[in-house]
């Protein structure tokens, strides 16, 4: 007990207690100095009204979806293939360990060269016979929350597929010998006996991804900046350019405390969802 001692309290020092002090802070006018008056829910009541809030909802929203959904679906296909390589197969899952070491600015550094209008992206495509396919991937409204959405799945597919790999391993081989024996494909095994068991792996998975896509900043922030014309504006970068572009800090805080309210409330939901499926299983 007494080892927890200083984690627990720099835990208090840098979570909790920042926390605690947000509340009362989104209930004022504060620009960041040292006085601040109170306006009570007048910054709640800006923010209901606010197209910005809504959009960056959306945008958040729609980013978390598409990235959960394409970095579980892809994790749990490396997962399988890599299960099939033995010795190669963990060297393998090794190796797609390391984009998630990246820090986003970096990666985001990468990606924005890649997604050039002579990039690695286009020439690909051109060389694939795909010209058509061409984009200004960053600079246009329809494909740059999908194109930073990407840089997220590249970065931690490997992360789930680890995941998704360690509830592989947990499988007993003697029930995938017996449906074998029992003339069971490759995909009836999967969808009967595998997929059912990677339960746990799938809450621990889409929980971590979830959390992480509601709260991104980093991503959007360095590769457009919220643009073009605010397309790729979440909410954690809107409460950055309130906070620190601004100097709305009471506005902010209110702002990030409906995401942290968001975070929590969706976090709990798939979580509980996900655990109740594993009973059932």
């Amino acid at each position: 007990m007494p080892f927890t001692v200083p984690a627990i309290g720099l835990y208090a020092l840098f979570t909790l207690y920042p926390l605690a002090r947000s509340i009362p802070l989104s209930l004022t006018d504060s620009t960041g100095g040292p006085t601040a008056n109170d306006v009570g829910l007048a910054n709640y009541r800006t923010m209901y009204g606010s197209e910005d809030v809504r959009t960056a909802l959306l945008h958040t929203i729609v980013y978390t979806v598409v990235v959960v959904v394409a970095q579980t679906a892809l994790g749990v296909a490396i997962a399988a293939v890599l299960r099939r390589w033995g010795t190669y197969g963990k060297v393998l899952s090794v190796v797609l360990l390391t984009p998630a070491l990246l820090s986003p600015v970096m990666a985001s550094f990468i990606w924005s060269s890649l997604y050039q209008g002579d990039g690695l992206v286009n020439s690909t495509l051109e060389s694939l016979g795909l010209g058509g396919l061409t984009q200004v991937w960053l600079g246009d409204p329809a494909t740059a929350l999908y194109a930073i959405a990407v840089v997220n799945v590249w970065m931690f597919a490997g992360f789930s597929a680890a995941i998704f790999a360690a509830g592989f391993r947990g499988i007993p081989d003697e029930l995938l010998e017996a449906a074998e024996l029992d003339g069971a494909g490759r995909w009836t095994r999967f969808r009967r006996i595998e997929w059912p068991l990677l339960a746990p792996a799938l809450t621990v998975s889409v929980t971590l991804s979830l959390t992480g896509c509601l709260r991104v900043l980093e991503l959007p922030l360095v590769m457009t900046n919220g643009g073009p014309a605010n397309s790729t504006r979440t909410l954690g970068l809107l409460i950055y350019q309130q906070l620190f572009t601004q100097g709305s800090v009471g506005y902010g805080t209110a702002i990030a405390v409906l995401l942290l309210v968001l975070v929590v409330v969706a976090a709990t939901a798939v979580n509980s969802l996900l655990r109740r499926r594993e009973g059932r299983i």
